[in-house]
């Protein structure tokens, strides 16, 4: 990911260009470009972990979700078992009613008592039935609030489910792209990689890592004939995939630039090598100029160690930075 300039380090940045030899134009120009470029950077970083967290929350809500699902599930058919045990007690309930209703027939000229025991039998057999009429309809009622709350939550479930096959799908489509901008990259730089440069991939984006004794004298800012070569087939990709934003970078080691002219420090030294490199990529008129930001790091971005001369060899090297769009990605984040 990268960092933003502080405002001490763009104030400085300000006052060398102002009494260096480039024009007061071209370096409004850069600066718009480089707090472009700090936009971007911003937003990608956000999008990226948002992506990330979306992706981490909706697979937990899916396992709640499932639980939920489950448990709802199993209630279900503990209270279906119920409400069928309700409706068997009721039927024994109803057949006994009819078996006294039979007797009490059949006892019409008994006497006095037993017809009297025997219509306080069916009174209380008649409350138990309406007794378990109202446990029946209760559970039916219960089974019916509970079939609805099943419906919502399989519904919610599918709809977790589609999210997260889409944000799936479009994560892949991101991989695939970037990996199959670095097989590009690769055949158009065959014979490059290894004397100076290398190419890989990281936080979505291919690096494109070229060396000074690939592009530059020491000190220098002007691209050398070789680097012009492998600058030309790269540009070739990049005007054969326009969805490719680019941001080159340079970068110095921790040795004070001692030259003399319009360079100050190794500040204007990263710059300027940038600078030279976009002049080269942009001859190819299939590159727009408005997919490239161009930033200089001087030497606060080592990926060795300084203190050694193979370590500060590492440091001193320009890297192109290739960006898919995620267009897909950032709409599904929006929408979530």
């Amino acid at each position: 990911m990268f960092r933003k300039s502080s405002p001490i380090i763009i104030l400085v940045s300000f006052l060398f260009v102002l009494f260096s030899c480039v024009p007061t134009r071209q370096f409004q120009e850069l600066q718009e470009k480089q707090a472009n470029c700090a936009e971007e950077l911003e937003m990608l970083k956000d999008k990226n972990l948002e992506l990330t967290e979306s992706n981490n929350e909706l697979s937990g809500k899916m396992k709640v979700l499932e639980d939920k699902y489950q448990n709802m599930l199993a209630d279900t058919i503990s209270l279906s078992r119920r409400l069928q045990s309700a409706r068997e007690r009721l039927s024994r309930s109803e057949k006994s009613n009819r078996d006294l209703m039979n007797q009490l027939a059949g006892m019409q000229a008994g006497n006095a008592k037993e017809t009297k025991a025997l219509l306080e039998q069916i009174r209380k057999a008649q409350d138990n039935v309406r007794l378990r009429e109202d446990q029946v309809l209760a559970l039916e009622k219960e089974m019916d609030a509970r079939k609805r709350k099943l419906d919502a939550l399989q519904s919610e479930l599918a709809m977790r489910d589609q999210r997260l096959h889409e944000l799936e799908t479009a994560l892949s489509k991101k991989n695939a792209a970037v990996k199959s901008l670095k097989q590009k990259v690769i055949n158009a730089l065959t014979g490059f990689e290894g004397n100076g440069l290398s190419i890989t991939t990281k936080n979505g984006k291919v690096y494109v890592s070229m060396d000074e004794k690939l592009l530059f004298k020491s000190g220098s800012y002007q691209v050398d004939q070789r680097g012009v070569q492998a600058l030309g087939q790269l540009s070739k990709v990049l005007s054969q995939n326009k969805d490719i934003n680019v941001m080159i970078e340079g970068h110095t080691d921790n040795v004070p630039y001692s030259g003399s002219g319009a360079l100050k420090d190794n500040w204007d030294l990263s710059v300027k090598r940038a600078t030279s490199i976009v002049r080269i990529i942009i001859r190819n008129k299939g590159v727009a100029p408005k997919r490239l930001t161009v930033a200089g790091r001087s030497k606060y971005i080592p990926v060795e160690t300084n203190s050694t001369s193979i370590g500060r060899s590492k440091n001193r090297r320009t890297e192109i930075i290739l960006t898919p769009k995620l267009d897909e990605l950032f709409r599904l984040l929006d929408s979530n």
